[in-house]
């Protein structure tokens, strides 16, 4: 019986590998995005300027996706434009893996599945924009989004802008409890909910330093197990109203039960009924807060690194606004 191994099944990218040898900061990302959350061309604008925020940074961004039954860790710019460009492509989420990559199929990864890879490949940190939650149905449908078990299982940072507008806010933030998930918020008071800046809920922790932050993730990994939620709200600039938004989404979540869509099809066609209710805005700010996402991971992941090798310092955290 053939045995997985780092050599067979999964392939780092010739930076990433650089970066993980030299003990550079490498920022995980999901690829999910570049397939089924926003369109050609703003996918392939967005994840190249996803990855520009992350080496300004002093980082190094690891873009996650499966191809041809072989997971990648560092997306090299062809394979981008393949993954950005080629329809009908599947997401797979952690549970998935072993099925595509038995099959030798390609597909996008979601957040749980993205984080199962950067594990795999020695990854600590990873951005995106909101994470998958419990559905505001899950009462009578029991959909919980495998996001929330995988952070639990993974030992990897996940720094997003909170959950997506579309969930349940309260009962993700009590599963997160439930499951001992420490989550903070940066600079903000509320948990943020993915283009809207407050979900209406407070966050369990406020912390201001990104040093403290690290600190904090230091002493998760002594005392406990599983992955660190890091929540930073979208920029003003580029949030939308709140009250737009959830009407949308009623609306939306409406529609979708008269035409009986569920499971891995639900957020996507939510998703894509705000946008069209907010004339594009959510697209625009789906796009903003994964640059912004990406770039607070680097910063939070260079202060991490630095750390590591000098733990007294006091004076290179710096506010991220």
């Amino acid at each position: 019986m053939k045995n997985i191994t780092l050599e067979s099944e999964l392939k780092i990218g010739s930076e990433v590998s650089a970066a993980l040898d030299s003990g550079t900061p490498v920022i995980a990302l999901e690829s999910n995005v570049i397939a089924h959350g926003l369109p050609f061309p703003q996918n392939l604008e967005t994840l190249v300027q996803m990855e520009n925020a992350i080496r300004s940074a002093g980082a190094v961004p690891a873009t996650i996706a499966v191809l041809d039954g072989k997971i990648l860790v560092g997306l090299e710019a062809s394979q981008i434009h393949y993954f950005a460009t080629t329809p009908g492509l599947a997401k797979v989420s952690s549970r998935d893996l072993p099925i595509v990559l038995a099959t030798k199929e390609s597909a996008v990864t979601t957040v749980a599945a993205s984080l199962v890879a950067a594990e795999l490949a020695g990854i600590k940190f990873f951005a995106s924009a909101g994470l998958g939650g419990v559905h505001r149905a899950a009462g009578s449908t029991f959909d919980i989004s495998s996001d929330l078990i995988q952070i639990a299982r993974s030992n990897v940072i996940a720094v997003t802008a909170g959950v997506k507008k579309i969930l349940d806010i309260g009962l993700t933030l009590e599963f997160l409890e439930t499951h001992c998930i420490p989550c903070v918020t940066y600079q903000f008071d509320d948990f943020p909910a993915f283009y809207v800046r407050s979900s209406g809920f407070k966050s369990p922790c406020r912390m201001d330093s990104l040093l403290e932050i690290s600190e904090a993730i230091d002493i998760h990994r002594t005392i406990g197990k599983g992955g660190f939620i890091v929540a930073a709200p979208i920029d003003e600039v580029d949030a939308i109203d709140e009250a737009v938004v959830e009407a949308a989404i009623v609306d939306a979540s409406a529609q979708a039960t008269r035409e009986n869509v569920y499971g891995k099809g639900l957020t996507k066609f939510v998703m894509r009924s705000v946008n069209k209710a907010t004339a594009g805005k959510s697209d625009a700010a789906n796009a903003a807060v994964l640059i912004s996402n990406a770039r607070l991971a680097a910063e939070l992941a260079v202060i991490h690194s630095a750390r590591a090798t000098n733990p007294s310092l006091t004076s290179i955290d710096r506010r991220i606004t």
